[in-house]
């Protein structure tokens, strides 16, 4: 006996009825905390900016974000656990252009692909770098300082807080851009560098506005120039490189917000919008810019164009300037 065949209307009112019920799961999103991994051990720049970004966006988001620090080699083992991380919108990464274009440049066999791995969610804010000298060194300003290199060539170094990091490589696009060369004395941390600053065995060296701003405030140290494309709020009397004689320079530190690669429509839609609305909001950005930060909300095709613009400079800085990872 053959099976009767199935009743084309019974069929169409059962699917009719799954519809919304589907509907509801995929809306569902988020229905538990979110966690936030931050590459960097607690207290450093991004710690600050992924502490209040993310608390903005659970309220948003109706969910908690929950901080997770996986410090450790340069940003790699935070951004590679994420990499490997189901792509449930439950598992974020906020990390710097070193996870993006810096490491990538310095090793080709990564872990993670700076590309490939993430989904870019959106960039929250820049970290402004700057030029900073002992206060003793008879220099003010960026051209003085290039005077008084081509005058006494082996007499001037600069430190930065590591070697690798996006000071060391803001420092070797500005002396290329600028027509000089000064040897690098890398530090491990942003602390010694500036301890061997105030004290005299380095003249120059180039830290974040946030690092710098109480010793210079203090007059232990004094400011040569920002090196990103526009003045440090913070600093509003300190001249951008590209004010001080080379326009279009711009070399400084981002951080944006990602997702392991292949997030659901669904969730991405909705991460981007919390983002968009955290960073709009007029708390957040007056809470980053009291840290030293500076507010910069770009979309994910714009972090994603920046990856892509950025990563073959900062490949061509390495391999001119032999920047190896330490």
């Amino acid at each position: 006996m053959k099976p009767n065949p199935p009743n084309l209307a019974v069929l169409t009112a059962a699917l009719l009825c799954l519809a919304p019920w589907q509907d509801a799961l995929a809306q569902s999103y988020p229905s538990k905390p979110i966690q936030l991994v931050i590459p960097f051990p607690p207290g450093g720049a991004t710690d600050i900016v992924g502490r209040l970004v993310g608390k903005k966006m659970g309220e948003r988001l109706g969910q908690p974000v929950v901080i997770e620090n996986k410090g450790g080699a340069g940003t790699i083992v935070g951004a590679t656990y994420v990499a490997n991380a189901a792509a449930d919108g439950y598992t974020l990464l906020i990390s710097s252009g070193s996870t993006f274009t810096v490491n990538p440049a310095l090793n080709s066999k990564l872990p993670y692909d700076p590309v490939k791995s993430f989904e870019p969610l959106g960039m929250v804010a820049r970290v402004p770098l700057i030029l900073i000298a002992n206060r003793d060194v008879p220099v003010n300003n960026l051209k003085q300082l290039i005077a008084s290199v081509h005058s006494t060539p082996d007499k001037y170094v600069y430190g930065s807080f590591g070697a690798g990091t996006t000071g060391h490589f803001a420092g070797e696009l500005m002396w290329n851009a600028v027509g000089v060369k000064l040897m690098h004395i890398p530090y491990k941390g942003s602390a010694p560098a500036m301890t061997d600053l105030i004290g005299g065995q380095i003249p120059f060296t180039i830290d974040t506005v946030a690092a710098s701003l109480p010793q210079l405030k203090t007059g232990k140290i004094k400011a040569i120039a920002v090196t990103g494309a526009t003045r440090a709020t913070q600093l509003p009397e300190v001249p951008t490189v590209a004010e001080s004689g080379f326009p279009g320079f711009s070399a400084d530190s981002w951080l944006a917000v990602v997702a392991p690669r292949g997030l659901a429509s669904e969730a991405k839609a909705k991460l981007q919008k919390a983002l968009a609305e955290t960073m709009a909001d007029a708390e957040i950005r007056d809470k980053l810019i009291a840290n030293g930060l500076q507010p910069a909300y770009e979309t994910a095709a714009a972090v994603a164009a920046r990856i892509d613009d950025e990563l073959p400079r900062m490949r061509a800085v390495a391999q001119r300037a032999n920047i190896r990872m330490e």
